[in-house]
């Protein structure tokens, strides 16, 4: 060990610097660039074609859409306030038995 720190000394020191530092990011950038679809790759993480969006082009195509979204937001819509109106009711209720 010591006759090859001996040999590195002066400008063979320099070489063996300057040949690291060129050396060793292009070593990482190989080992992080090549591959990286099996390295890096998370299966499953992208939509398929059929777990995606359709957008809708045609004319009747885009009423069944919108007309699908209203009847959704109606659904939504009477969910709520029948959760408000049954919040309501326990809070009248809460209130009368607090009364008594």
């Amino acid at each position: 060990m010591s006759q090859i720190f001996r040999k590195l000394q002066g400008g063979n020191l320099e070489v063996f610097k300057f040949g690291m530092y060129v050396l060793f990011p292009i070593g990482w950038m190989y080992y992080f660039g090549t591959n990286l679809d099996d390295r890096f790759a998370t299966k499953g993480f992208w939509p398929t074609a059929e777990q995606s969006h359709k957008i809708p082009l045609d004319k009747e195509e885009i009423d069944q859409e919108l007309t699908r979204m209203r009847m959704v937001d109606a659904m939504k819509r009477e969910r709520r306030q029948a959760a408000e109106a049954q919040a309501q009711a326990q809070a009248q209720s809460q209130v009368a038995q607090s009364e008594q």
